[in-house]
């Protein structure tokens, strides 16, 4: 994987200036749409995209444009892939590639934050190039997912983009920190999901308590009424009774 990377990056810096913004496009555009972020991570080519902007080979507003395009497009393709064929395309990935407990963690992070999950994905490997098609298999509406989709791409392809053109020379530092935050920050989503699942199950397993007792109160309550009116009815017929007495007694 090393080598394959430093490959992608010898192979931007010396490529022509517009092809190089083609693949700073295309990177990002191609995590999500055909799964490519599961090998190659897309912020690798959004780094270099600053450096080259910083070495005066490429504009640094075309090279902003050009990730952050690719991020918005390529997610929203892989959108319609999980919207058009659904898990049935999740579950023939290789295994090697595509682990079951990421598809699991996706489809957690979906079901506890909609929306919100493709700007959280974004920046947590592998549930970037995931989050997309499964938010399409959800059916989450594509004007939700466009909006948190755009935000994310936004933020991210600009941090990405602006780090390699401060760093420079030395942007491979970055993109081997970047790679290290990707990884942390998916770890942090498991933890965050986790914790949620144990706390929605706990609130789970107290709210029926509430719910009986207050059951029982309303059943002693009817217990209570209908005693109540069973007196009443009682004193009625003694009422009753006594003045029949009082009627029969008189001449």
């Amino acid at each position: 994987m090393g080598a394959l990377l430093t490959w992608i990056a010898d192979t931007l810096q010396k490529l022509p200036g517009p092809a190089a913004l083609a693949l700073v496009f295309l990177l990002p555009a191609l995590e999500a749409s055909i799964f490519l972020g599961f090998l190659i991570p897309g912020e690798i080519a959004v780094v270099i995209g600053g450096f080259l902007a910083f070495s005066g080979k490429v504009n640094l507003g075309v090279a902003l444009a050009a990730a952050i395009l690719g991020a918005v497009i390529g997610d929203s393709v892989g959108y319609e892939v999980g919207k058009k064929w659904g898990d049935s395309l999740l579950t023939r990935l290789p295994a090697r590639f595509v682990k079951p407990e990421h598809i699991e963690q996706g489809k957690q992070l979906i079901n506890r934050l909609g929306g919100k999950a493709v700007f959280t994905g974004r920046f947590a490997a592998a549930l970037r190039a995931l989050v997309p098609g499964l938010c399409g298999v959800s059916r989450i509406p594509y004007r939700k997912f466009l909006f948190w989709n755009a935000l994310g791409g936004v933020v991210w392809a600009t941090a990405f983009t602006l780090l390699g053109y401060a760093a420079g020379n030395a942007w491979h530092k970055v993109e081997h920190y970047a790679s290290l935050v990707s990884w942390v920050m998916l770890g942090l989503v498991v933890v965050g999901a986790v914790v949620l699942f144990v706390v929605k199950k706990r609130k789970g397993s107290v709210s029926p308590a509430p719910a009986a007792a207050e059951s029982a109160a309303t059943d002693h309550e009817t217990e209570l009424g209908h005693e109540g009116h069973a007196g009443h009815e009682d004193r009625v017929r003694l009422h009753l009774v006594a003045d029949d007495s009082e009627t029969a007694s008189t001449p």
